[in-house]
């Protein structure tokens, strides 16, 4: 279950500012990690298999780092800019694993604004205990009320 800081909906291009911040807090779980694997058709045993998993690098099974990233694409999809957003790019350097069980928070951050392009370009990172895990930039075209 997602837990988030802000109320869902849109945040036009006319009332973006640099630093903006949004987030949201979900514990990834089994069932993600299942669901993310028929989803995606990605079944690497690392993610699904106990007994695989304990002889990699990692000791254990972790999450798809992609499923990790989803949930920026969810702050950004829902909360900033949000509902009407068009994902234009994503940047992600992945820097620890996220295991079952985990809460990660995954965060944007506004950094650039082009109001005539309506682009905004966000630092996108997840953490877990408060250690990153995945950083990033993002850039997306905003919705503007001119348009609604």
């Amino acid at each position: 279950m997602a837990r988030d800081n802000f109320p869902r909906g849109t945040i036009c291009i006319e009332d973006i500012e640099i630093g903006m911040k949004r987030h949201l807090r979900k514990q990834v779980t089994d069932r993600d990690i299942e669901l993310f694997a028929e989803v995606s058709t990605d079944r690497n045993p690392v993610h699904l298999d106990d007994d695989y998993a304990q002889d990699t690098i990692f000791e254990g099974r972790i999450a798809h780092g992609m499923l990790t990233a989803g949930l920026i694409s969810a702050v950004i999809g829902e909360q900033l800019p949000g509902h009407g957003t068009v994902y234009l790019g994503q940047s992600l350097k992945f820097m620890a694993p996220v295991r079952p069980g985990d809460m990660v928070m995954a965060e944007v951050e506004v950094t650039d604004i082009d109001h005539a392009k309506r682009k905004v370009t966000m630092m996108t990172r997840c953490e877990v205990d408060g250690k990153n895990v995945l950083k990033g930039e993002a850039v997306v075209l905003a919705p503007s009320r001119k348009f609604d």
